[in-house]
């Protein structure tokens, strides 16, 4: 009857540890609670950052493209530059080589050439600059773009470090660094528009 009374405390005592340990477990998850929004957080914090990759490429593509037709006007710039040379130096020549009546038509008419292709340069000069205005903008809001991507990769890694570490005063800075690129965003966006 002993080995019974034994074996019935035994089986006692394993279920009081039984409670005991589900208990802990019930406390454990109850104080670890939070950690679901620390994880929320992260994904959060991860589509900001991939929206504010995609404005990065963005403003890289539009930098590229308006430096590439920037140097495509300057380049068309030369070559009128080069045919009114050629015009003045035509004009040079007919003016020393014809008779004055002729030499007289022919001059209005390199004339009129040579004001048409320094119209046409100014207009080109200005197409030119426009897009490099463009080109300067876009490089510039494409680094505060790239601040604001390093700041919402830090804010992962610092909230990522938190769930590791169970340490909540880590996940509130991984808050605070992804609501300062929030901001660098919203800027960003308003210096766009």
């Amino acid at each position: 009857m002993d080995n019974l009374h034994d074996e019935i405390a035994e089986l006692k005592q394993f279920i009081a540890e039984l409670k005991a340990d589900r208990a802990a477990t019930k406390e454990k998850e109850k104080r670890e609670a939070w950690t679901k929004y620390v994880s929320l957080t992260v994904v959060i914090i991860a589509v900001f950052g991939s929206i504010a990759a995609q404005w990065g490429g963005k403003f890289s593509s539009r930098s590229q493209m308006s430096q590439a037709q920037a140097s495509d006007q300057w380049a068309f710039y030369q070559a009128k530059s080069i045919k009114q040379h050629l015009y003045k130096i035509n004009r040079a020549q007919v003016v020393k080589s014809a008779d004055s009546a002729e030499a007289a038509k022919q001059q209005k008419e390199f004339d009129a050439e040579i004001a048409k292709y320094e119209k046409e340069k100014n207009e080109i000069m200005e197409k030119a600059k426009a897009l490099e205005a463009v080109r300067d903008a876009s490089s510039k809001l494409g680094s505060q773009i790239g601040l604001a991507i390093t700041l919402f990769s830090m804010s992962i890694a610092l909230t990522s470090i938190c769930m590791m570490t169970k340490k909540k005063p880590l996940w509130f800075l991984g808050m605070a660094v992804a609501a300062v690129a929030l901001g660098q965003m919203a800027m960003v966006w308003v210096a766009w528009k």
